[in-house]
C-alpha cells in the first residue's frame, strides 16, 4: 500500500462551504484503502458530507471501527496509509485517536478526519443516530447549518471551541431521537 494515497494536512479554521457529492467518493476510495490495509477494520461516513446536500466544513469524517484489543493495529494501518496524527486544537487521546490527511480526487483536495474508535463503542451509536437523524429531517438538517452559521459569525471557528458549541446541539437531537431527552 502507497503511503503517499493519503496527503498532508493543513488544519483551517470552520466555514461553511456549500455540499459536494463527491465527498461521498472520498468516503468509499478511503474505506477501500483501509480494508485493503486491514480488512478487520469497517469505515463508516459520518458528519455534514455524509449528508446529502447539508452544508459544512468539508471535512470528511469517518469512523474507522475496530475489533476489541486492536486499537494499536488500526493506528498503525492509517500510519502506513499517510494518515497524520491530529496536532491542532486539543488533540484526541491515542486511546481514542484521530487521524487526518488529505485526499486528491478530480483536481480537488478534501481534508479528511479519521476517527479510530472501538467497534461496540457508545460513541459509534451516537454518531450514527445523528447522521442518520440529519438524513430523515430537513428541519433539523436546516437547524444544524443555521447553528454552525451563528458560531462562525460569532468567531467561534477554532478546534475545539467550535465543536465544543455544537456539542449541546448534537446531544440534543441525538436524546430527543432516542426518546431519551
Amino acid at each position: 500500500m502507497n503511503s503517499a494515497q493519503i496527503g498532508p494536512y493543513d488544519h483551517v479554521v470552520a466555514s461553511l462551504e456549500a455540499s459536494d457529492p463527491r465527498s461521498a467518493d472520498v468516503a468509499e476510495l478511503v474505506a477501500s484503502w483501509v480494508k485493503q490495509t486491514m480488512p478487520e477494520l469497517e469505515v463508516e461516513h459520518v458528519g455534514s458530507t455524509a449528508v446529502p446536500q447539508l452544508a459544512g466544513k468539508g471535512i470528511v469524517d469517518l469512523m474507522v471501527l475496530y475489533p476489541e484489543g486492536m486499537l494499536a493495529q488500526a493506528r498503525e494501518a492509517l500510519d502506513a496509509l499517510g494518515f497524520q496524527r491530529q496536532t491542532f486544537g486539543v488533540p484526541f487521546p491515542e486511546e481514542r485517536p484521530m487521524r487526518v490527511g488529505t485526499v486528491l480526487l478530480e483536481g480537488k483536495v478534501y481534508r479528511v478526519h479519521a476517527h479510530v474508535l472501538v467497534a461496540t463503542s457508545w460513541e459509534v451509536d451516537c454518531l450514527r443516530a445523528f447522521r442518520d437523524r440529519l438524513r430523515a429531517d430537513p428541519g433539523l438538517a436546516a437547524a444544524y447549518v443555521e447553528r454552525k452559521r451563528e458560531l462562525i459569525a460569532a468567531g467561534i471557528v477554532e478546534s475545539p471551541d467550535y465543536a465544543e458549541h455544537k456539542g449541546g446541539f448534537i446531544l440534543a437531537a441525538i436524546d430527543d431521537w432516542s426518546g431519551r431527552g
